[in-house]
Formats: structure tokens, C-alpha cells, sequence
């Protein structure tokens, strides 16, 4: 579960807000002049970063208002809320991810077994090959015309 806490009503759960995309995309000056390419790219093409990204939330089921919200898009976490027309305040940088250590990644199985190995099957006879198999040709053709329908 994901806590959103919206700047007028404090901490809600994720359930009770609607994402908006990102946030602090200006609107163009003059959107009639704009090309079909430039509408189309100030339309559909956003950011999609790793890390802190600014977005806009609406309280759906709470006070109604659109806020933003930096959140962390790797690890999901709320960085920083704040209401719309406010600057984006600064943030912390995201921690990098450390390498573990040897010893923390183990090499065996999920339970610390060694990974069975799949059996190795020697060339058999397939299924047909086998005695007392029944072959297509041991089987009778089916007359088509006086099969019934199911």
C-alpha cells in the first residue's frame, strides 16, 4: 500500500488519489500556430525517469484538488508534496544502489540447496516407437459425412 499525503487532508492510502501525469509541462503559448508534430510531442511525450520524477495527483475520493508530489519511480517512495503553482522543493538525491557483498548473494538454490539439474534423457523410442503403441496407421479413417456434430 502506497500512503499519499495530500497536502489539505494529511495521509491518505493510494486508493483515494488518481495520477496525472507529470508535472510543471507548460502550456504552449500559441497551440494554434503548433504543428502537427509539435502538438502531438507536447501532448504524449513525457519524462520517464529513474529516480525523482514531479507529478500530479488529484484526491479523487477526499478534497477533489490536484497537488504534486516528487516521488522516487525505483523505489516507489514519496519524496516531497506540495500544491500546485508552489516550486518543486528540493529533494534528496537518491541513494545508489550498493553492490552486495559475496557473501550476501548466495550462489545455491532459493533455500540454500544446490539447484537440481534436469535429468539428462538418453535417445528412446518417442511414444509411437514403443511396443503396443497405437500409430496413426493402426488407427481407422473417420468418415467425415456420418460424424455427428457435438
Amino acid at each position: 500500500m502506497l500512503l499519499i499525503a495530500c497536502p489539505w487532508c494529511g495521509p491518505r492510502d493510494e486508493a483515494e488519489f488518481h495520477y496525472g501525469g507529470q508535472a510543471h509541462v507548460p502550456y504552449p503559448q500559441d497551440p494554434g500556430s503548433l504543428s502537427d508534430e509539435e502538438w502531438a510531442r507536447y501532448l504524449f511525450f513525457r519524462d520517464n525517469p529513474k529516480g525523482p520524477f514531479a507529478e500530479r495527483w488529484s484526491h479523487a475520493a477526499g478534497c477533489r484538488r490536484w497537488f504534486n508530489a516528487v516521488r522516487d519511480t525505483a523505489t516507489n517512495e514519496i519524496l516531497a508534496v506540495y500544491r500546485t503553482g508552489e516550486d518543486r522543493p528540493q529533494t534528496p538525491q537518491p541513494k545508489p544502489a550498493s553492490p552486495a557483498s559475496p557473501e550476501a548473494v548466495p550462489l545455491e538454490g532459493a533455500r540454500g540447496t544446490a539447484r537440481p539439474t534436469p535429468p539428462t534423457r538418453s535417445r528412446t523410442a518417442t511414444p509411437a516407437e514403443e511396443p503396443g503403441a497405437i500409430s496413426r496407421s493402426d488407427t481407422p479413417p473417420v468418415d467425415v459425412s456420418t460424424a455427428t456434430r457435438l
